[in-house]
């Protein structure tokens, strides 16, 4: 009975497997395969080329621009994420009328699709800033900063932010609640100060989601595609252009897959050390370690 118990157990998670071995383990393989080939994604033909694509990518300053670019948001989307999803929680945290309302408020970015925030921010930003700026005098508001290459780059993170702060804000707002409070009152008996409280009882309890928070936010950040396209295209001068939008545009604008490929091996690769990296480093500090 029991060995039979244990084939259902099996069975139940069957499906899942599947799933996942068909939408990520596949894709993954096959795309790591079509990386060492010449494959432009139209022709029947693709020659094996070896690691020629990986040795391209080093000396491409394209995608040396593109790296940078990226990697300065995904850095300043992952602070800045955490910093204000924190704080918020915290003031949250101390509400006692409407809770629902304020919550259901912060949420409300994260139901809406990335391409329609960004059109709707474009516009925004096209036509609605451009005549505050004009109205109160304010010169670097005056024009469209989507135009700008240094200041497209905290208009697309200011968007991100405004849409991905929901979740990062529900999930600290949980764990804040999860705290004992026997634990907080404890501390302030023996004169711990408000800082110390949150430094020494509050935080331990928040790792697992910081954690949780830090790798979906860089991956977000490393793979941002939906704003980009719908605010910039990567523009002015490919100044915004990510490597999500780069291998896109490898892809399927400049028919070079097998190319698209290797650079897409290279983000995934870039996205599991991140992960590893701060799951290793962080775990140390949870209260279960």
């Amino acid at each position: 009975m029991k060995k039979i118990d244990r084939y259902s157990h099996l069975l139940f998670t069957l499906p899942a497997v599947a799933l996942y071995a068909i939408f990520f383990i596949y894709p993954m393989i096959n795309g790591f395969l079509y990386s060492l080939t010449d494959w432009d994604g139209l022709s029947k033909e693709k020659n094996f080329i070896g690691l020629s694509n990986y040795k391209n990518l080093i000396t491409d300053d394209r995608i040396h621009g593109s790296l940078g670019f990226t990697f300065k948001y995904a850095i300043a989307l992952v602070v800045l994420t955490v910093i204000f999803a924190v704080i918020i929680a915290l003031l949250l945290n101390r509400v006692r009328k409407f809770q629902s309302f304020y919550r259901t408020s912060y949420f409300f970015p994260a139901v809406l699709s990335m391409i329609t925030v960004g059109l709707i921010w474009n516009q925004l930003f096209a036509h609605a800033l451009p005549m505050l700026g004009k109205a109160i005098g304010y010169a670097p508001l005056s024009k469209n900063i989507l135009s700008d290459p240094t200041l497209a780059f905290y208009g697309i993170l200011f968007v991100s932010l405004w849409q991905g702060l929901a979740i990062p804000v529900l999930l600290f707002l949980a764990a804040l609640q999860s705290v004992p409070k026997d634990l907080l009152e404890a501390a302030s008996l023996d004169g711990a100060t408000a800082v110390q409280r949150f430094r020494s009882v509050v935080v331990p309890f928040l790792i697992p989601v910081l954690n949780m928070v830090v790798i979906l936010t860089a991956k977000s950040g490393l793979t941002a595609f939906d704003y980009i396209v719908a605010m910039t295209g990567g523009g002015p001068g490919k100044k915004t252009e990510t490597v999500g939008l780069l291998v896109y545009n490898f892809a399927f604008q400049e028919f070079k897959f097998s190319y698209a490929s290797a650079l897409a091996m290279v983000i995934f690769v870039i996205i599991a050390i991140v992960s590893f990296v701060q799951i290793r480093g962080m775990s140390r500090y949870e209260v279960n370690a």
